[in-house]
């Protein structure tokens, strides 16, 4: 795969006019049963394993997406700024490797963020989206403006019991407050490039952000496909709201991914960064991995 190269230690790849790089944030640990839903357990671990706890570790990946006027995240983590007892519960790590600091690292200051577009809401994927400063929550990146499907924002404001746990009102709620929250209504052309594609199994207005040009696609792949082993079309999360609208939308995705040759980016695995896939007569299987570093 001669697209990627490393970039001050991230995995780094040349789309159009745009450089982009994965950015690994803050760990943390869901139940097994929950990211499998109804597959058996001995089924499941063979493919990904599990902790004492029956948790499996995940990671918070982001994207950089670098032009010359515009530096754009892709979802933000899970953040800092959480209490101990939901550090224990998640197993978050117990240092701060937020995507800010990782910019930081990068030597890109906060500031200097022009758009975050967040595929949900869901706390591990805008957790980083603000900063507790004195007692109050604020827009983590002063000068950017943030995107997320307005469909997902009056869900997150009005959840279900199912999925309430996974609204943390205080990682999105700021934006819209400071007035930097904008709304996207179904399919739209971010930018040159730039597509971002609704999915409603997982939540409703979930966001995949495709980054194209002639030659290569690279899929962001959200909660939809959160890591490897789930590009098995049975293997769904217990989390999802619609899981057959999940397998739904899994079967209009993974064949497309197959025939133009996409590169996907698993938001949550761990071990593989993504790869290109391909279908056997076992159903789809990774054929080239981006590995970690």
């Amino acid at each position: 795969m001669d697209v990627l190269f490393y970039f001050l230690g991230q995995v780094s790849m040349k789309i159009g006019k745009y450089n982009v790089s994965l950015i690994e944030t803050t760990s943390f640990a869901l139940d097994g049963g929950a990211m499998f839903g109804i597959i058996p357990k001995p089924l499941w671990e063979k493919t990904y394993p599990c902790d004492s706890l029956n948790r499996i570790k995940l990671t918070g990946r982001c994207l950089l997406i670098e032009s010359d006027n515009k530096k754009i995240l892709v979802d933000t983590g899970i953040g800092n700024f959480w209490d101990e007892k939901f550090k224990k519960i998640y197993d978050v790590e117990q240092f701060d490797n937020s995507v800010r600091n990782k910019l930081v690292e990068m030597d890109i200051s906060p500031g200097k963020i022009t758009d975050v577009i967040l595929t949900h809401l869901h706390f591990d994927h805008t957790g980083g989206s603000t900063i507790l400063e004195g007692d109050k929550f604020l827009p983590a990146f002063p000068h950017a403006n943030y995107y997320v499907q307005r469909e997902q924002f009056d869900w997150a404001l009005h959840p279900s019991k199912k999925d309430a746990g996974s609204f943390i009102k205080n990682r999105f709620l700021p934006l819209a407050e400071q007035g930097v929250l904008n709304f996207i209504d179904g399919e739209h052309e971010f930018d040159d490039g730039i597509k971002l594609m609704p999915v409603h199994g997982h939540t409703f207005g979930q966001q995949l952000v495709k980054i194209f040009d002639s030659s290569v696609s690279l899929l962001f792949t959200a909660d939809l496909i959160p890591t490897s082993s789930h590009i098995h079309i049975p293997y769904i999360m217990g989390y999802d709201i619609q899981p057959l609208k999940t397998i739904e939308e899994k079967s209009i995705y993974l064949p497309e991914a197959v025939s133009d040759d996409w590169i996907l980016i698993f938001g949550h695995d761990n071990y593989l960064l993504g790869g290109k896939i391909e279908k056997t007569d076992k159903g789809y299987k990774i054929k080239e991995r981006i590995e970690q570093i």
